[in-house]
């Protein structure tokens, strides 16, 4: 292992840079290069590390470890192309515009076992979502009665070129792009859903892709999930709320870069049997979002110590894009518009042969 891992970054916006920043701040970790289309072959933007304007010439640089922060129908071709590379990968979310996608990258994963692979759903790392996680293992609240979730801005950034507004570019909308967050999170608390009833709808801003999504879901064990991906919610909203058999867990705002969504806190409330639906409860508020800084450290820790993945790997990466894709496919409209198979039965040979998901 060499003194530090040089690292490349595929894709220098604004996840891009902020992963950089929190790269560097590992001791054992430094960017020497990164590339992105506004760079047109120019190297001088950045004083210290060498610039590109596309990833096949990153790629030629002397690399250990690649940060993929590019658009969806990037992200799984690159990714590929880093693992085949001999490189460590880390990969924003999504992992790509379908389930097929994971499945082709889970695939060259299982070619280079010794390399690391991880998908950002930083969501996980939020520490709203560290202490619910906590509360609910700790079994204090009981179990799982069901969830509600609301996830939303004010549009599809942007209206007219941007890739996130092409399905054929970005996938799907709002729902892929932020819902994804919520869904993994709602997987993260109840485990897998396995009765999925949806509406889909791009009635609003009739993008390529869906404004709104609207799921309704159930697992194995009874535990009801309800939950909206909006680009039609004006004040842009983070609410999740986890009812349980003594109590709840509501999780309100998230701390994010544009700062838009509003204090980050968690209200735990104690349900008793005098309490006349008035119960105690305690709200605890979050001022620092250390989320992305803790899951590039613990990307690093997998790399150094040669220890797998433990939050965010490709399998848990395939679990939310099939749920996700569940959601759509149980929408009849958007099933007959695009004729796209059950997500639970596309490439059953490859699935296969990678082992049971």
């Amino acid at each position: 292992m060499k003194e530090k891992l040089r690292v490349g970054i595929a894709g220098y916006g604004v996840v891009g840079k902020i992963r950089h920043q929190h790269i560097d701040a590992h001791p054992q970790m430094n960017v020497v290069a990164v590339c992105d289309q506004d760079f047109a072959g120019s190297w001088k933007k950045l004083r210290t590390v060498r610039c590109f304007d596309h990833y096949k010439k990153l790629l030629k640089e002397d690399l250990d470890v690649l940060f993929v922060c590019l658009p969806n129908y990037l992200a799984p071709e690159v990714t590929i192309a880093g693992l085949e590379k001999g490189l460590h990968v880390f990969c924003e979310k999504p992992p790509g515009r379908s389930v097929e996608d994971i499945l082709r990258v889970r695939a060259c994963e299982a070619r280079h076992p010794k390399q690391r692979l991880m998908y950002g759903f930083n969501h996980r790392y939020h520490e709203s979502v560290r202490k619910a996680l906590q509360i609910i293992r700790g079994g204090k609240l009981g179990g799982i009665l069901n969830l509600r979730g609301v996830y939303g801005k004010s549009k599809i950034v942007s209206f007219s070129s941007d890739w996130r507004t092409k399905r054929a570019l970005a996938g799907g909308g709002i729902f892929l792009d932020q819902g994804i967050h919520m869904v993994d999170l709602m997987r993260l608390f109840a485990g897998e859903f396995t009765e999925v009833h949806s509406f889909i709808s791009n009635d609003f801003w009739k993008h390529d892709v869906e404004d709104n999504a609207y799921a309704l879901m159930r697992t194995k064990d009874g535990v009801v999930g309800m939950l909206h991906s909006s680009a039609t919610q004006w004040r842009h909203s983070f609410n999740l709320s986890i009812t349980l058999t003594k109590g709840s867990l509501i999780l309100s705002g998230i701390l994010s870069s544009s700062k838009s969504y509003g204090a980050e806190t968690i209200t735990v409330v104690h349900a008793k049997d005098k309490d006349a639906g008035d119960p105690f409860e305690e709200t605890i508020r979050y001022n620092e979002d250390n989320s992305w800084h803790d899951e590039v450290f613990d990307f690093a820790g997998a790399m150094l110590k040669g220890h797998k993945v433990k939050s965010g790997g490709s399998l848990d990466a395939l679990k939310t894009m099939k749920t996700v894709y569940r959601i759509y496919y149980a929408d009849p409209q958007w099933r007959k518009e695009y004729s796209i198979s059950d997500p639970d039965h596309q490439k059953k040979s490859r699935q296969d042969s990678i082992g049971r998901v």
